[in-house]
């Protein structure tokens, strides 16, 4: 079975334009939360979240096509183009035999509202005609590969927050299998729009003041945005031609709770972890730090917790858990890449970044996270979570490279 490595990582979040400034966040517990306004909806209740800076979203524009893409697609490959250059990758590096996969929840979020709320004030006014080719959800992806010359599959898998994460695992699975020899893959979602944002509100699942994972006291997630990407390769190839191992994606693992919408349930969540690890070849001991979903919700948290209790057992006591979507926000088809680059990073370190704004344990979770400050952990195995609406559940396992 050929072993799939990475060898290169790209992201732009709140945290800045960089990988590096991704970590760096993470890793020292600096939030990259900032007020949000909108003045159209005159009911805004919740006035925080993780939105790209400005002056990071104007150097992203400088090498792309306002008239031709949504931020969306700016943000994707500005991630993307770090990711390559990272591995050493340029245009001949691509082709037939590469892939894409880029998760998305919503595509062109900003063009979307900006149109619709256009024609709903005046439908006699002018809607851009890119309009379609801005919003629609396959939009990052084709430009990434467009951007590289990838003629090989080029995919959008749009699964709510597990859009990236699942992402990630079907280019390793085509790597692995050999149907590509190399694969970019990641998410990308720039969703902080009114309308999209008011919709949220109104589900009733953002908290008013700061996200705390697992913590007591907690009440609700913290939107963000931003993309991230990953070029995935198989050993050989990184080998031959000298390029830089960051990890070996080594395990994955997916699963459907086939029940309620919303409510998540520990089965599912279990399974996919289970798999995920099966898939590696390790044990759930093997595990020395686990990027939980962790959204600041109490039925996430509730149902996570059960979930990572049914698969690690009594190893869960001294385990390294954390979330850090309070750092970077959660940016849901983008999310699950972001979280994996912070925990390629977390085992090339072997530093399990911390739960910010954690106020004490949740008796009634009984789980311990990294709280607040970074923590070393042993073990050269690493995990990453993503549960999204819907039921659906992916994991991935990243290891050590060790040649």
């Amino acid at each position: 079975m050929r072993r799939v490595v990475v060898t290169g990582t790209g992201a732009f979040t709140a945290c800045g334009l960089g990988a590096d400034r991704l970590w760096t966040a993470a890793r020292d517990g600096v939030s990259a939360a900032r007020t949000i306004e909108f003045p159209e909806n005159p009911r805004q209740m919740v006035k925080r979240a993780a939105m790209l800076a400005p002056e990071d979203m104007e150097a992203a524009w400088k090498r792309g096509n306002p008239r031709m893409q949504d931020r969306i697609t700016a943000a994707a490959l500005a991630a993307a183009r770090e990711a390559v250059a990272q591995a050493g990758l340029g245009e001949a590096g691509f082709g037939a035999r590469c892939g894409v996969v880029v998760g998305s929840g919503y595509g062109g979020a900003d063009t979307n509202d900006r149109n619709m709320r256009l024609f709903a004030l005046d439908p006699a006014a002018r809607v851009d005609p890119m309009c379609i080719p801005k919003i629609m959800t396959n939009a990052a992806a084709s430009w990434t590969a467009m951007e590289f010359g990838v003629t090989g599959p080029t995919l959008c898998i749009s699964t709510a927050c597990a859009s990236a994460t699942q992402s990630i695992g079907l280019a390793m699975q085509m790597v692995r299998a050999g149907i590509v020899e190399r694969c970019i893959a990641g998410g990308a979602e720039a969703l902080l729009a009114a309308a999209v944002f008011r919709a949220w509100e109104v589900l009733r699942v953002m908290t008013p003041t700061l996200c705390r994972p697992f913590s007591q006291g907690r009440d609700g997630m913290m939107l963000g945005e931003g993309a991230a990407m990953l070029v995935l390769e198989t050993e050989e190839a990184a080998l031959a031609r000298g390029a830089p191992i960051l990890a070996e994606i080594a395990g994955y693992g997916t699963t459907s709770d086939a029940g309620d919408l919303l409510r998540p349930d520990p089965a599912g969540a279990a399974a996919a972890m289970a798999a995920a690890i099966a898939d590696a070849g390790l044990a759930p001991s093997d595990i020395g730090y686990v990027n939980a979903h962790g959204t600041g919700t109490v039925a996430n948290e509730q149902s996570e917790t059960e979930a990572l209790r049914r698969v690690f057992g009594q190893d869960l006591a001294g385990l390294a858990v954390s979330s850090t979507k309070p750092i970077h926000g959660h940016a849901l088809g983008a999310v699950g890449a972001i979280e994996m680059i912070v925990a390629i990073n977390a085992l090339r370190e072997r530093i399990a970044p911390p739960t910010i704004n954690f106020l004490g344990v949740d008796d009634k979770l009984g789980i311990d996270p990294v709280g607040n400050v970074a923590r070393p952990f042993s073990g050269d195995a690493v995990m990453s979570n993503s549960f999204a609406f819907g039921g659906i559940n992916a994991s991935l396992v990243a290891r050590r490279y060790a040649g």
